[in-house]
């Protein structure tokens, strides 16, 4: 099987494809500067790298791009983009709802959009991802990985601030831990 994975920024759609389960990785690539006048895509497999400057105007049109690069004749490393069996996507911000990677619905996209308050340059990106690949691939199994679901066990004596309790009960004001699928990485290492 054959997973995408994204991780959509403020500025940059970053990816990933790779041939399961053996984690090989068949082609990765970023699209930078999204929304400035002179985006960059760079895009690497069989150990090429190809670099263009692009016009992208927002993580949708990045995602567009990483679709059509991904099958193209000269540089594309499938035929066609519904040999992708997976997507997983980096999402930011999961307050205390998620303390683990899931399935993406509609009730796990209205609870990204609801944490878009605490991380509102972050999760308003990685929604637009999400958003893309379900126009894309209406079927496609998607997972959202939480860079706060690392962090989640985190005794409540040091996830409190110092500051009125109330604070945290109407805006979730705590801390909540971030970079955790980096920080898991490093904990436990590439999995087998």
């Amino acid at each position: 099987m054959k997973v995408l994975v994204i991780n959509a920024g403020s500025s940059s759609v970053k990816y990933y494809l790779y041939q399961m389960p053996e984690a090989q990785v068949l082609a990765k690539g970023a699209v930078e500067r999204v929304g400035e006048p002179e985006s960059r895509l760079t895009h690497s497999s069989d150990g090429r790298t190809y670099t263009s400057q692009v016009t992208v105007s927002d993580v949708s049109s990045a995602m567009g791009l990483v679709f059509d690069t991904l099958v193209r004749a000269d540089i594309g490393v499938i035929e066609e983009i519904l040999e992708v069996g997976a997507v997983g996507h980096r999402v930011v911000h999961g307050g205390e709802e998620f303390t683990g990677s899931v399935i993406i619905d509609e009730q796990v996209i209205a609870s990204i959009e609801k944490y878009a308050e605490l991380a509102p340059l972050h999760n308003p990106p990685n929604l637009a991802g999400i958003r893309a690949v379900q126009r894309r691939l209406p079927d496609i199994l998607q997972i959202a990985c939480f860079d706060t679901a690392f962090h989640a066990t985190i005794p409540k004596v040091a996830y409190m601030y110092a500051l009125p309790y109330e604070l945290y009960e109407r805006y979730q004001i705590r801390r909540y831990g971030f970079h955790g699928i980096s920080h898991r990485y490093v904990a436990a290492g590439p999995p087998p």
